[in-house]
């Protein structure tokens, strides 16, 4: 077997690439409806139809029709599919049409599709229609991957965790003072049980921490050009650093995607050690064809090309954190926690219904209740509850949804609680809902519980069903 030929490698990258996309479908399909759908809190007809008044268009699948079902239907064929790449049954139509599928729900899916990692995803996932065949989906034992592919993963492996170093070093203070972990485990949008632990552990633990986090992120990076022993020792350092991640705190499926990325930085040889029953399998005396050469040097062309803006803004001092450029995020610029917030408001939902006793609405993973242990819920992203956290720090006016949201509890809207962790009021929909902030932090020494807090004041006032704020907003919303 030659370290070169990468049948081991295709197998694990794309296994790991159709558990990574089961995952994002399936999320989907669960909160799709509330999100996305006609009745959703951001309908993605309607926002189709607000890009064509302004004359944009999208290459999404929702043009031809932003119903409920098709958005469901999508969801279903993505998932189907998924399985079968996970099975081992991809070749480039099931790989084309999984990574289409998912950039039409990216391309309409607004701010709840705004994050790094769903550009990541589309990103991998085109990179890998161009190593299966076309239409044959059998393992293809004796068939290489090509090389190209696998520098290019590496070069996106590079821009993401080169990214993530620069972002920090350019942005706050606290990742130059080596400070920023004293508040980060607090901070961060979904702490897991693990979090309180890790911001419990001395303030030198957290320097040495942010001080690795420099050498992961800003010299490690470049073993990933160097030679064959310098992969393998950049793919155990990426592989022990997102270990940590994913123990720390829930990041959707981002650190599990990048756990994926760094398989091409090994080799069937390497990789057989550890799975010696499918490593026996690799022929390795496959040969690249004339036309699968062409392919893979049209391939790096396409994409040396589409990365000139993302290196530019690496090396810009402006350096933009997660963005795509261009509609088919074909090449995008990463990072990740550019700022560290050094105190952790929380928005809570409240109901009454009898104008003077209010109760919580409470969130799957989102923390409220102070007794409530933080979840573990990744690599599925409960989408509401991350974007609560975004919302705390920013004014209600760049929030519609929540009002939106609070409008539908008070008409007892089913997709009002939908995606909530229980309804206070199961008999009839509350006369009131307001939105507070509280600051939240981890309960000290022996206080019982896993949360204190203390209240910041109002967010959104208190709304009944028929209040002009909302009647207003529902005329010029289409609510």
């Amino acid at each position: 077997m030659r370290p070169a030929d990468g049948w081991l490698t295709r197998f694990l990258l794309l296994r790991g690439l159709g558990a990574i996309y089961l995952v994002a479908f399936v999320s989907y399909l669960v909160q799709a409806r509330v999100l996305l759908g006609s009745e959703g809190l951001l309908p993605a007809a309607r926002f189709l139809d607000q890009l064509a008044e302004r004359g944009v268009s999208v290459p999404t699948v929702f043009r031809l029709d932003a119903s409920d079902a098709t958005l469901l239907g999508v969801g279903w064929l993505g998932v189907a599919l998924s399985v079968a790449v996970l099975v081992g049954r991809a070749n480039m139509l099931v790989l084309g049409a999984l990574w289409g599928l998912y950039l039409s729900i990216v391309n309409v899916g607004q701010l709840w599709y705004g994050y790094g990692w769903e550009f990541l995803l589309l990103e991998a996932g085109f990179l890998a229609i161009w190593t299966v065949p076309l239409v044959d989906s059998r393992p293809f034992p004796a068939l290489p991957t090509p090389t190209v592919v696998l520098w290019l993963y590496r070069w996106l492996l590079f821009r993401l965790m080169f990214g993530a170093g620069l972002i920090k070093i350019r942005g706050d203070a606290c990742w130059r003072e080596l400070t920023c972990l004293d508040d980060h485990f607090l901070t961060q949008p979904l702490p897991n049980p693990l979090s309180p632990w890790f911001h419990a552990l001395p303030s030198w633990v957290h320097s040495g921490m942010v001080g690795w986090n420099h050498v992961v992120e800003l010299l490690v990076p470049f073993l990933c050009f160097g030679t064959r022993r310098m992969r393998l020792v950049a793919g155990l350092v990426f592989v022990q650093f997102q270990a940590t991640l994913i123990l720390s705190g829930n990041l959707s499926f981002f650190n599990w995607l990048t756990l994926v990325l760094c398989v091409p930085l090994f080799d069937d040889a390497a990789l057989a050690r550890v799975l010696r029953p499918w490593g026996r399998h690799v022929g390795g005396t496959g040969v690249t064809g004339p036309v699968r050469r062409a392919v893979g040097i049209g391939l790096g062309l396409l994409v040396a090309t589409l990365s000139v803006e993302p290196t530019l803004n690496l090396l810009s001092p402006a350096q933009a954190m997660n963005r795509s450029f261009g509609a088919w995020h074909l090449v995008n610029t990463y990072g990740a926690f550019g700022t560290v917030g050094t105190e952790r408001p929380e928005l809570v939902l409240e109901g009454t219904a009898d104008g003077t006793t209010w109760l919580p609405y409470e969130l799957p993973c989102k923390p409220g209740d102070l007794d409530r242990r933080p979840c573990v819920i990744a690599p599925f992203q409960p989408r509401l509850d991350w974007q609560f956290w975004f919302a705390a720090q920013q004014s209600p006016s760049r929030n519609l949804w929540l009002v939106h949201l609070m409008d539908l509890l008070l008409r007892g809207h089913p997709n009002g609680t939908a995606l909530l962790a229980g309804n206070p009021f199961p008999a009839a929909p509350p006369r009131q809902v307001r939105a507070s902030l509280y600051r939240y932090r981890y309960a000290s020494g022996d206080a019982p519980g896993w949360w204190e807090r203390e209240p910041i004041g109002p967010y959104v006032r208190a709304l009944s069903v028929d209040d002009p704020l909302l009647v207003q907003l529902r005329a010029d919303q289409g609510w």
